[in-house]
């Protein structure tokens, strides 16, 4: 059974939201698994405006490149740059030094707790 922390809310497209100020999102390590080893990322710039459910850019693995979405509305604070340049940190610590970008929210789009995320990836 895979562990989410609880202080995070989670998407059904396998994001997360640390919602502090700014936002910080990322990607489970339920994607991060799925997807194998990322080898490069996609990212809004800041300053760009992400929409809650709209895609905001890409995660390209080995196996596959999948779609990422906006778990918030708001406008982009911060980008990884550490994880663009090494993308290998979203599959390492997908929950920490891997996150994605951060955001000033002015809105939260829907959201699950992390037992309603588990509950839904089977954990």
């Amino acid at each position: 059974m895979a562990d989410f922390p609880a202080d995070l809310q989670y998407t059904a497209e396998h994001e997360w939201l640390d919602a502090s100020t700014p936002a910080v999102v990322g990607i489970t390590s339920t994607a991060a698994e799925a997807l194998g080893d990322i080898v490069y990322l996609e990212l809004p710039e800041v300053g760009a405006t992400v929409t809650a459910g709209a895609v905001i850019g890409e995660v390209e693995s080995t196996k596959s490149v999948s779609e990422l979405y906006s778990p918030v509305t708001g406008t982009v604070a911060e980008v990884n740059q550490a994880a663009i340049d090494d993308p290998s940190l979203v599959n390492a610590e997908p929950f920490a030094g891997g996150w994605l970008i951060k955001v000033d929210v002015t809105e939260t789009g829907p959201v699950l707790t992390a037992d309603e995320y588990s509950a839904l990836v089977g954990g």
